[in-house]
């Protein structure tokens, strides 16, 4: 494969010395640079004192760099705060990005990505020194293109009632909710893994009487502009969640994608409805698309693609409730429904076994 200049980079999660599944994408919201090294360690100096002289540059802000190596263990490699090491022990990651000939020869190179990932810049190993200056002069993450980005959110106010908002955190606050992990797929499931990237409290509503109101409203009064925004027509609603974020207890989300497992690939757009706004901190942000923050008025809706990478920034003071669905069409109900087959099937199979 051969980049060229404003492709998207190839998404991909290998290892790292501290995180067996770090995957690229999350990194977005910052000057990425890659060094394909070549196999021979002394060959692989002058690329890595290059950086190691001016890393100050690269503080996990405004830019950071993967060494990538052929190796699953190379000798003083440790992840350090902006420095990562990918280890490509079978060039699975270098045949992505053209750092690796049909007949398995190296070619070492850097690769510079955008705040988008995508391409900024390809040059060969041998220009090391060009490539850190041009690191050193990029602008901020957020005025990379030139222009204000903004990201392709919708914000819808007047959703839920006032006495709705008031009714949900009741419930929250008479059950006190409970911390919930993040999805990882491990043996072919998709389950909550706990996670210092997320501190949240949840509860989930089970009343199909107080779900009816919940869903008479969404459509109603949402998904008319879903459809008017987005031209898109929700089929399902995934989750009748509450959440709490606690200033006390760290409240924060970081950056992550909603569809990227094989139990959530169907969802098509996440929706966040603020119940409360007393509270500092806990907005909503697009690394890609800025630094720019998010939210929606008491009652109001901001709602966006699962596969744009966000956060919710740290919470500083008091609590932030929200009411957290996502919403799948019929193509979505199509891939949740094979997911369930299979997991049927899964279930089959060790019975028998």
């Amino acid at each position: 494969m051969s980049l060229m200049l404003g492709e998207p980079a190839p998404w991909f999660t290998a290892a790292t010395p501290s995180n067996p599944e770090f995957a690229l994408d999350t990194a977005g919201g910052r000057f990425v640079l890659l060094c394909f090294l070549p196999p021979a360690p002394e060959a692989r100096v002058p690329a890595m004192r290059a950086v190691a002289a001016r890393q100050a540059l690269f503080d996990d802000a405004r830019a950071c760099v993967f060494f990538v190596v052929p190796q699953a263990h190379p000798a003083g490699a440790r992840d350090l705060r902006g420095l990562r090491w990918f280890l490509d022990e079978d060039g699975a990651v270098a045949r992505l990005y053209g750092a690796l000939e049909p007949d398995g020869s190296a070619r070492p190179q850097w690769v510079l990505l955008d705040p988008s990932m995508r391409v900024l810049s390809i040059a060969p190993i041998e220009r090391a020194e060009a490539v850190i200056d041009q690191v050193a002069a990029l602008p901020a993450p957020g005025d990379h293109a030139g222009v204000a980005l903004h990201a392709p959110a919708l914000v819808v106010p007047r959703v839920f009632e006032p006495e709705l908002c008031a009714q949900l955190i009741a419930l929250h606050e008479a059950d006190g909710g409970a911390f919930t992990g993040v999805m990882r797929d491990i043996d072919g499931r998709t389950v909550a893994v706990m996670d210092e990237a997320k501190s949240r409290r949840d509860i989930w509503i089970h009343d199909e009487a107080r779900q009816g109101t919940l869903r008479g409203a969404l459509e109603r009064r949402l998904f008319p502009m879903l459809q008017r925004a987005f031209q898109f027509e929700a089929a399902g609603i995934e989750r009748y969640l509450v959440s709490r974020y606690a200033a006390e207890e760290g409240g924060v989300f970081r950056a992550h994608r909603d569809n990227t497992t094989r139990g959530t690939a169907h969802r098509r757009f996440a929706c966040t409805i603020n119940l409360n706004d007393d509270y500092e901190g806990g907005d909503l942000r697009f690394p890609e698309f800025g630094p720019g923050l998010h939210r929606a008025p008491v009652g109001g809706a901001v709602v966006f693609s699962c596969s744009l990478l966000h956060e919710v920034t740290p919470l500083t003071r008091g609590w932030r409730y929200a009411f957290l669905p996502f919403f799948y069409d019929a193509a979505g109900a199509g891939v949740l429904a094979d997911y369930r087959a299979t997991l049927t099937a899964g279930d089959a199979s060790r019975d028998q076994a």
